[in-house]
């Protein structure tokens, strides 16, 4: 069995507590990086009451991360990519495996400083058995104001949560993840993209969202044969579901759900993933 402590903390604390935008709806930065570390913290309680019991299994942790590129080769661009992916991904993956928060950002320590206890740091950073990560797109970022950053409108198609498609960044991702932070094992434990799907004539034809994975599974793939450690790949979503603050308007699912009456219908994508699957399993007994 796998067991995962938390799923995107980044979202419980930043959407939660800095922008609003989920529950509970706050907006106070400083109280965003608060939740971080005692989101933080609760993961690592879970981990060491999971090692006391000695379960089975194994445990991780899921973050969602995305990739940074800057936006042209200037300093200020270079340097605002580096605050951005301080702020998105090293925030939550230096503590967990290095043991502090990243230590370029000294407009962020301050904040949260204040909380930090002794011992905090060793229970966070409690070795893993695997990292979870959620991918779904990437950001360019620009300099913007003092010391500030912006992500520039997406260059290339969208997902219906407005999303850019850029499967590349998988890839690199993977890539830096492992490179950065040791071998530990990798699993995708999201990736998958919402479309305005309808019923026509009883099936459900989503190519784009075909095309999404099947491009996704390619850079697995190709960061795989680069000698990242990938054991697992899941994707998002088997069904339609409730999808936070936009509640049902965004569909994930490979599997279209009726809401009123509670109808499944296997969408064209997961058709094309039966057969994805099928091809593998007939490859591994070759």
């Amino acid at each position: 069995k796998l067991w995962i402590t938390l799923n995107e903390p980044w979202c419980s604390a930043y959407l939660g507590y800095g922008s609003g935008e989920h529950a509970p709806g706050r907006r106070d930065f400083n109280s965003s990086l608060h939740a971080a570390h005692h989101l933080l913290l609760a993961h690592g309680l879970a981990l060491r009451a999971y090692r006391d019991l000695n379960l089975p299994g194994e445990i991780g942790i899921t973050l969602n991360l995305s990739p940074q590129y800057p936006a042209s080769d200037s300093d200020a661009d270079q340097d605002a990519c580096r605050r951005a992916d301080g702020f998105l991904n090293r925030w939550y993956l230096d503590p967990l495996f290095t043991g502090f928060y990243p230590q370029d950002l000294p407009e962020l320590l301050a904040p949260v400083a204040e909380k930090i206890q002794p011992g905090d740091f060793d229970l966070i950073s409690g070795p893993l058995d695997f990292l979870g990560i959620n991918f779904y797109s990437r950001s360019v970022v620009r300099a913007a104001g003092q010391g500030g950053f912006e992500s520039l409108p997406p260059a290339g198609p969208v997902t219906h949560m407005g999303w850019e498609v850029y499967p590349e960044g998988l890839y690199d991702l993977l890539t830096r993840v492992h490179r950065d932070y040791g071998p530990i094992p990798l699993y995708i434990t999201e990736n998958g993209a919402a479309y305005p799907d309808e019923v026509q004539g009883g099936r459900v034809h989503d190519p784009e969202r075909t095309a999404y994975l099947e491009q996704h599974f390619a850079q697995a793939a190709r960061a795989i044969a680069a000698g990242v450690p990938l054991k697992g790949y899941y994707v998002w979503s088997l069904l339609d579901n409730f999808e936070w603050a936009f509640g049902y308007e965004r569909r994930f699912g490979i599997v279209y759900v009726d809401f009123q009456t509670q109808k499944r219908i296997i969408k064209d994508s997961g058709r094309w993933y039966q057969s994805f699957l099928k091809g593998l399993a007939r490859a591994q007994t070759l």
